[in-house]
Parts: C-alpha cells; sequence; structure tokens
C-alpha cells in the first residue's frame, strides 16, 4: 500500500515563504511525475506545478518566477518552495505522483496542506 504524506502549509503574511513537502511510502518500483495541485473554494482544482522523473519542471503562469518544484529520487520526495506569496495563492494544496507498484501504475494523492496567504 502507498501513502503520500504532506507537511509545510501554515499561515503567512503577503511577501513571505513556504516549502511543501510530500513523500511517498509504501512498495513502490518507479516514481515518475510529481506534481502539485491546489484547489481554493469554489474553485476547481488546479495545476501548480509538475516535474518529470528527470527534474523537468512545468509551472502554472500565475506561479511562474515565484514557485519552484523539485525533487529527491532517493527520498520519494517532491517540494514546492513559494516565495513571494499572494493573497490568492490560498488553497489547499495537494500532491499528485503517478507511480508503479506491484498492482500496476496509478496516480496517487496526498492528503492535502492548507496554505493561507494572509496579514
Amino acid at each position: 500500500q502507498v501513502q503520500l504524506v504532506e507537511s509545510g502549509g501554515g499561515l503567512v503574511q503577503p511577501g513571505g515563504s513556504l516549502r511543501l513537502s510530500c513523500a511517498a511510502s509504501g512498495t513502490i518500483f518507479s516514481i515518475y511525475v510529481m506534481g502539485w495541485y491546489r484547489q481554493a473554494p469554489g474553485n476547481q482544482r488546479e495545476l501548480v506545478a509538475s516535474i518529470t522523473t528527470g527534474g523537468r519542471p512545468n509551472y502554472a503562469d500565475s506561479v511562474r518566477g515565484r514557485f519552484t518544484i523539485s525533487r529527491d529520487n532517493a527520498k520519494n520526495t517532491v517540494y514546492l518552495q513559494m516565495n513571494s506569496l499572494k493573497p490568492e495563492d490560498t488553497a489547499v494544496y495537494y500532491c499528485k505522483v503517478a507511480l508503479a507498484t506491484p498492482g500496476g501504475g496509478y496516480d496517487y494523492w496526498g492528503q492535502g496542506t492548507q496554505v493561507t496567504v494572509s496579514s
């Protein structure tokens, strides 16, 4: 069984920074694309950033230049460094990981972590 555990959310003032982490554990053969999504109240869940196995990142236009996604393949962990945070970044942030297990290949989601940007 695979688990994704997220950490790092919280309350921060506009212009501040937070770093999110998402660690995958369990019987995992391979991890492919890792990504972060967010969902604000009343909005659909949207892609924030993703990163390939080889480390190539992809960003939503709204966060490009402020957020940085990275991964540590040895630790099965993906990170999201968020700088210059704005109130409109407030949302629940979810990690999503595509991976292969003995039972096949699936997408797994983390439990979500709240990020609130407010003065």
